[in-house]
């Protein structure tokens, strides 16, 4: 018990500690934020612009994997431009309903000026239906590989319970042990106190 006492005494472990706490804390609240952009708003929300997508299909393999994190910004449909990756609201056809993230081929203007994009998925034979600049969410601007590794981690079981509940308990436990030595070294000093 003294032992352990010392240990959890000691001025690097609980500085150790209290960053672990923190790193957790920020990955749990980024996490959360993602989670909620993503399938609760429908990614009608943005934040600054930007959009949080994840890959669920091969569809663009080998530049994005299944479970890829994307960035996408909002972008004037002007400044895009064949080559450019584009997620947006498909309306017809395969992809109606569904968020995709495919790359620009051809970029088209009708007759009212509204601007149309052609696109497929690099691993696709056969190009979207046309796509209208209100469809769009944004243009791809960057592949967050830290989520995309703990997203691909997260998904199984075995990483959801080392990387969530695992850290969760020994936060939760070390708080504990902490909270009983507090209260037994003042029932100690109380005593000692009456005792002189």
């Amino acid at each position: 018990m003294k032992k352990l006492k010392e240990i959890t005494n000691n001025k690097g472990l609980k500085i150790l500690i209290n960053i672990i706490n923190i790193i957790f804390v920020v990955f749990v609240v980024v996490f959360i934020i993602t989670v909620y952009l993503q399938r609760f708003s429908d990614n009608k929300l943005s934040f600054f612009n930007y959009r949080v997508f994840t890959v669920v299909t091969a569809s663009m393999e080998p530049k994005y994997k299944i479970g890829d994190v994307l960035l996408s910004k909002e972008a004037d449909p002007s400044t895009i431009k064949p080559g450019d990756d584009i997620s947006y609201f498909g309306s017809s056809g395969d992809v109606k309903g569904k968020i995709v993230t495919h790359q620009v081929i051809s970029v088209e203007t009708n007759t009212r000026g509204e601007y149309l994009f052609r696109a497929k998925g690099l691993g696709n034979i056969i190009e979207d239906p046309t796509i209208y600049e209100n469809q769009l969410l944004g243009v791809v601007t960057y592949k967050i590989n830290s989520l995309s590794f703990l997203y691909k981690i997260i998904a199984t079981d075995m990483g959801f319970y080392l990387c969530i509940i695992v850290p969760l308990v020994g936060i939760i436990g070390y708080e504990i042990a902490i909270t009983m030595f507090n209260i037994e070294d003042k029932k100690r000093s109380k005593k000692f106190n009456e005792n002189n």
